[in-house]
């Protein structure tokens, strides 16, 4: 599906066919939008090569769907990845990154989505409504797409944010499988996070502080300021890694004491029932066939022996564990 909005001496035309599109294109006026959405591969190939003749690696890259945040400059026009990042607590990878492939040029700007991302849509609606971004060119119009971009990742890190701190609270209430589960998938999420925010923050430094001659001089403070908000972004993914990695060892501590707890409830056990274990054995051992049981044991010269054992043995352990430390 091919979405278009072109912007031409204060008026503004969607839905344009595929010639009004490669006229608009090469008469290098106003502005011209090209949005395409779960397009052909075959089709979509063909119309950036012949149609607006991008260069045959840059449509490559666009169609292949396989790369991190960056932006590549081709002289007349500059290609650009950027992702869009959606948060889901409800599926088994929690964070999904879709990539949106873009070639900004004087006059126009045309995106390419594999997977039809949400916030395109609404900016191209609401451009369709108030077309005063296209007044300022195609950079500025990208400029809006990007920054409404961006700002759908502010409400994806809160999400994780209240994830982590619901993680926090369940962990004092008791451990289970599902929890630690829950701790790694965050974990791998905010490490996938990560590897998008820091080439993308990458991508608006140069655009903010760039030489190319596609972007206006004074636009650039636009994406300077888009550019801080990745900071910040970043920063605080950094800081929600930070968390979730004290909440890890935190859940592992919460087990161990819980552990040490059941191991001192044993030990109290073992030991209530030890002199008991203890009198069982002893007088159990076929050792006094006169009665009173005691009356002939010094001829008995092995319970002689045995009670030396008895009395030794304990007394060695004892002073063994303390030539070890363990006392």
């Amino acid at each position: 599906m091919i979405k278009t909005i072109y912007y031409l001496n204060g008026i503004t035309k969607t839905d344009l066919t595929l010639e009004e599109i490669q006229a608009a294109f090469e008469g290098n006026q106003g502005v011209l939008w090209v949005d395409m959405v779960e397009s052909d591969y075959k089709e979509s190939e063909k119309i950036l090569l012949d149609a607006f003749h991008f260069h045959p690696l840059a449509v490559s890259d666009a169609l292949d769907e396989i790369h991190v945040p960056r932006v590549d400059d081709w002289g007349d026009y500059l290609y650009l990845v950027l992702h869009s990042i959606n948060f889901d607590p409800t599926q088994e990878e929690v964070l999904h990154t879709h990539e949106l492939d873009i070639f900004l040029g004087k006059h126009y700007l045309i995106t390419y989505q594999n997977i039809a991302i949400p916030v395109v849509d609404k900016v191209r609606q609401y451009i369709e409504r108030e077309p005063r971004f296209l007044q300022r060119g195609a950079d500025h119009l990208f400029y809006k797409l990007a920054d409404d971009l961006v700002g759908e990742t502010l409400p994806v890190v809160d999400q994780m944010d209240d994830a982590i701190d619901a993680i926090e609270d369940r962990m004092f209430n008791g451990s289970n499988q599902q929890l630690l589960e829950q701790i790694f998938t965050l974990k791998r999420s905010l490490l996938h996070l990560r590897r998008i925010l820091m080439p993308q923050r990458e991508v608006f430094n140069k655009l903010a502080r760039g030489d190319d001659h596609v972007i206006d001089k004074q636009e650039r403070v636009f994406f300077r300021d888009i550019y801080d908000h990745m900071v910040r972004l970043y920063d605080i993914s950094e800081s929600l890694r930070d968390l979730i990695s004290g909440a890890l060892e935190t859940y592992l501590s919460v087990i161990n004491n819980r552990m040490n707890d059941v191991m001192k409830t044993l030990t109290i056990i073992t030991t209530l029932f030890m002199p008991i274990s203890f009198l069982t054995g002893f007088f159990g051992m076929n050792f006094f066939a006169s009665d009173p049981p005691f009356a002939g044991w010094t001829s008995q010269p092995v319970l002689v022996i045995l009670l030396c054992i008895f009395v030794l043995l304990p007394v060695g352990m004892f002073i063994w564990m303390r030539s070890r430390k363990w006392m």
